[in-house]
């Protein structure tokens, strides 16, 4: 038996019978099965609650705890902002396509094991992803990275997060998250992801902090493999300004360097000896100068 009961007639299928909710999903190739049959019933719902009758119109959709384990293509709703899709069942979120406008999503609590298409969401503000099943902390940090406007972020509760460097991990990967796992991010944490994660830039920033005294042969991987100091060679000669006196006791020669410090001198008036109004006019000629005081500190 064919289509419309004619027998001989291949049965055909036809994507515009299907509810509106479905017609973006058949369209990509994803055959309609029974969890996307959920999901369609879900978002039909929830268009009827709030009583939206164009695609344009829908800014969030609330679809936790419907038990759902696919989610059908949401790329029709060009101006969505806001969607719940916490405590289900997913593993995926390849659903979200096209959707450039989302500022917050919240896939917390489900099973989702990659994150991969979160690239195609730049708007992204806010995202929830804690108590999942995420394994691959590098793969997760590539598909955020390009998120420029990312500033709240939750992955707390996920295997990865048994790294002992996950937090800085991702601070250092993630700069402009603020916010990381309910906590908020301090400079104190920014500075230590620095010395571990890129030892050039700590190198160079510790260089400025001591005016550039800091060791060049230092590596920060090999801490015990420096390379050597320069010393003298053995058949250098001094020159006539450095002292090879040798002293028997200790202190002597601890004096002896401190006289030779640079010197720091501050000279200001002796306002004691500058005359009053008064005084100028009864000033007798051969008067003494007002005196200026010199403090020398070593």
């Amino acid at each position: 038996m064919g289509a419309a009961g004619h027998p001989g007639v291949p049965m055909t299928w036809d994507a515009n019978h299907l509810p509106r909710a479905f017609r973006t999903t058949a369209t990509l190739g994803r055959a309609p099965g029974p969890a996307l049959e959920i999901s369609s019933r879900a978002v039909e719902d929830q268009l009827k609650i709030c009583g939206h009758k164009r695609d344009a119109d829908v800014f969030e959709l609330f679809l936790s705890q419907k038990e759902l384990t696919d989610v059908i293509d949401l790329s029709r709703f060009k101006n969505l902002k806001y969607l719940w899709l916490h405590h289900n069942k997913l593993h995926g979120i390849t659903f979200l396509t096209r959707n450039y406008c989302l500022t917050e999503l919240y896939l917390n609590n489900n099973a989702i094991i990659e994150i991969e298409g979160l690239h195609c969401l730049p708007s992204l503000h806010i995202l929830l992803l804690h108590h999942n099943e995420l394994t691959d902390i590098s793969a997760a940090v590539r598909e955020l990275k390009g998120m420029l406007n990312l500033k709240t972020l939750s992955l707390y509760q996920n295997p990865f997060c048994q790294y002992n460097l996950y937090r800085l991990y991702i601070i250092y990967h993630l700069p402009g998250v603020d916010l990381l796992d309910r906590n908020q991010v301090t400079e104190k944490e920014r500075r230590s992801m620095i010395t571990i994660f890129n030892h050039k830039k700590a190198h160079v920033v510790q260089s400025i902090a001591f005016r550039g005294r800091v060791d060049a042969s230092w590596n920060p991987r090999a801490p015990f493999k420096q390379e050597p100091a320069q010393r003298v060679p053995p058949d250098f000669a001094f020159a006539n300004n450095v002292d090879k006196t040798v002293f028997e006791d200790s202190e002597d020669a601890v004096f002896v360097r401190s006289m030779k410090r640079s010197l720091v001198a501050i000279t200001f008036l002796n306002w004691g000896t500058v005359p009053k109004r008064e005084e100028k006019y009864l000033e007798e000629e051969g008067a003494e100068p007002a005196q200026m005081l010199t403090i020398t500190l070593r």
